[in-house]
């Protein structure tokens, strides 16, 4: 059975006429397709890239000024753009939501969030210096020992899953590389009286 379209496109880019959401001929999922053109708009994820930036055994965090989960820490991350490379955006998102310049090392995690059609992907990083700043998604800016990172208040699983693989990691001595896959958070189910 084919899977639902996830995002409804109500009008084509191509055209501007109305799409209607079917199987298209040699496909096997619901795309928003458009008669009077042809054109099949297609719906896929979004990739997410950011860093782990460390400054000696510290971590920089954000506090995010921006919904979703406004007030809640992050590491700095964000969409990458068009003609953009993952590392490329990772190092940009580094330094608008949190004015840190950083040295680029190698991927850490990549983590499927398909119930938000995202992938999240950091990358290690070190911090060339100490001059970083708020940007302006960012409430606060600051370097976390392992010992105060406010679990409580990291805004994503994504981010959480990360820091706990580099904590682990690191501990170890040896890093390694990790995909994982996040599915929607469970609900609150109604209590009837």
């Amino acid at each position: 059975m084919p899977a639902l379209s996830i995002c409804a496109v109500t009008f084509c880019s191509v055209c501007g006429h109305t799409t209607v959401s079917r199987v298209p001929s040699g496909d096997n999922r619901l795309r928003d397709c458009c008669d009077h053109c042809g054109a099949v708009h297609y719906i896929n994820p979004r990739p997410v890239v950011g860093t782990i930036p460390v400054w000696g055994d510290q971590v920089l965090l954000c506090k995010r000024a921006i919904e979703p989960r406004l007030g809640k820490w992050t590491l700095p991350a964000g969409f990458m753009e068009i003609n953009e490379t993952t590392g490329d955006g990772a190092r940009r998102e580094t330094l608008e939501e949190a004015g840190a310049r950083v040295k680029l090392g190698p991927l850490f995690s990549m983590i499927d969030v398909p119930h938000v059609q995202q992938v999240h992907i950091f990358f290690r990083a070190e911090l060339l210096d100490t001059h970083f700043a708020i940007g302006t998604e960012s409430l606060e800016v600051r370097l976390f020992d392992q010992s105060e990172i406010p679990w409580d208040e990291i805004a994503f699983r994504t981010v959480s899953t990360t820091l706990e693989l580099y904590f682990a990691d690191r501990a170890r001595g040896e890093f390694g590389v990790y995909t994982r896959a996040i599915g929607a958070a469970p609900t609150a189910r109604a209590v009837s009286a």
